[in-house]
């Protein structure tokens, strides 16, 4: 086995928080903070268009910047654009939360199939946490791990969806927004957590020589 680079920076987990948050903060944070306010203040549908706007206003300034756009916006743009879509169509605010849910059981389906197709989603997402360069990307056991990995957060996209659906059918608007926010947050840190460590694992282990 042909051994890593020694000197590939593996990242603390206060480093990755710094590179992650504001991804999170755009493609999900700022989104329902303006959708709870919309809500208050205009009522549904203006909370609707009012976080619509946002992810649309930040893919743009992306692109006009001619700056990588994250896949975790892009997914949080389609997720949203089809929810907004639904809701408009149908006029029905349950199918705008019901449409998250299924989309996130969606999510865990595609992180499997992934894997099953040897083109694990969590490779794919993996430089909007770190940067990581193709040298390491094309190694045979970090490909290994990422497959590993890929199952991990399908498992964690299938209890997210378990949660939402519980909360979604029991629970007031209010309750179901920030009990939901705050499980997909515990959910997500624990998740990148987990792969931090398995990754420095990972890396330590195939850097070894033969």
């Amino acid at each position: 086995m042909n051994p890593l680079t020694p000197h590939f920076p593996i990242p603390r987990l206060t480093a990755l928080a710094r590179h992650a948050t504001p991804h999170i903060l755009e493609a999900t944070l700022i989104p329902l903070a303006l959708f709870y306010g919309g809500l208050q203040l205009v009522g549904l549908w203006g909370a609707l268009i009012a976080a619509l706007l946002w992810s649309y206003s930040s893919l743009l300034r992306r692109l006009l910047m001619r700056r990588r756009v994250p896949g975790v916006l892009l997914l949080g743009i389609v997720g949203l654009t089809a929810r907004t879509a639904l809701a408009l169509a149908t006029g029905s605010a349950f199918l705008y939360f019901l449409q998250p849910t299924l989309g996130t059981g969606l999510v865990a389906t595609i992180f499997i199939g992934s894997t099953v197709l040897g083109r694990p989603l969590a490779m794919k997402l993996a430089n909007d946490f770190m940067p990581l360069p193709e040298s390491l990307l094309a190694h045979a056991g970090v490909r290994r791990f990422f497959h590993r990995i890929s199952l991990l957060w399908a498992g964690v996209f299938l209890a997210n969806a378990g949660i939402s659906l519980w909360l979604l059918v029991s629970q007031s608007l209010t309750t179901f927004l920030w009990t939901r926010t705050l499980a997909s947050a515990v959910l997500t840190v624990g998740a990148v957590a987990i792969s931090t460590m398995a990754f420095r694992r990972c890396v330590t282990s195939t850097s070894q020589p033969a």
